[in-house]
């Protein structure tokens, strides 16, 4: 649940406290503004923030086992609410650090040279990219067609051989297969150096 949100909930609670000029269980702000989606836990929870940011915001008495169990407004009540409440406090709070950190990143609008500037490499970067994808993407597919091929001929093509010359056709398979992974190696570092230098 976001930070405003839950600051609304404590107005809508001071507010309900305020109507009401009596005194009334907890239960009844679970009822009233958070039945089914939350706890009774949740409303204690708050309840205990509010009590926390000022003590005199709420009239508290605990009962049935319970530390909180009945509540009703005091006269600060009236007053914070018509001061802006929680909800005026966290406004000012985030407008305060959006100011902070606009001011730590130095910020500033984009002139329209900028944004033009800005438009041309992204569309270059996306062809870049978009490039060094395909190639990638065709050196794979050679990779799996040499080794596909290089399993049918030694696997699925089945000739009555000695054993020793078996062995040997397996070696050359392994040696092949070493060399072709060798070979896509290289390739795959040249096309990234060709992106490289088409990216400077």
């Amino acid at each position: 649940m976001g930070e405003f949100f839950k600051a609304e909930l404590k107005d809508r609670f001071l507010e309900y406290a305020l109507k009401r000029r009596d005194y009334f269980e907890i239960q009844v702000l679970y009822d009233e503004f958070l039945r089914p989606n939350y706890t009774l836990g949740f409303v204690e929870k708050l309840i205990k923030e509010i009590r926390e940011y000022d003590s005199s915001l709420l009239d508290i008495m605990s009962g049935n086992g319970v530390q909180i169990f009945m509540l009703a407004s005091t006269p600060s009540t009236h007053l914070f609410l018509n001061e802006g409440g929680f909800k005026d406090m966290h406004v000012k709070e985030e407008e305060k650090w959006d100011v902070f950190l606009d001011q730590l990143s130095g910020n500033r609008k984009l002139s329209k040279d900028e944004k033009k500037l800005l438009k041309k490499n992204s569309s270059s970067l996306k062809r870049e990219k978009t490039l060094l994808i395909a190639m990638i993407s065709a050196i794979v597919i050679s990779f799996l067609f040499t080794l596909f091929s290089i399993l049918k001929s030694a696997l699925l093509e089945p000739e009555y051989v000695p054993a020793d010359e078996f062995e040997r056709k397996l070696e050359q398979v392994r040696i092949e297969y070493l060399q072709e992974n060798e070979r896509l190696e290289k390739e795959l570092e040249k096309a990234k150096s060709t992106i490289d230098s088409l990216t400077e």
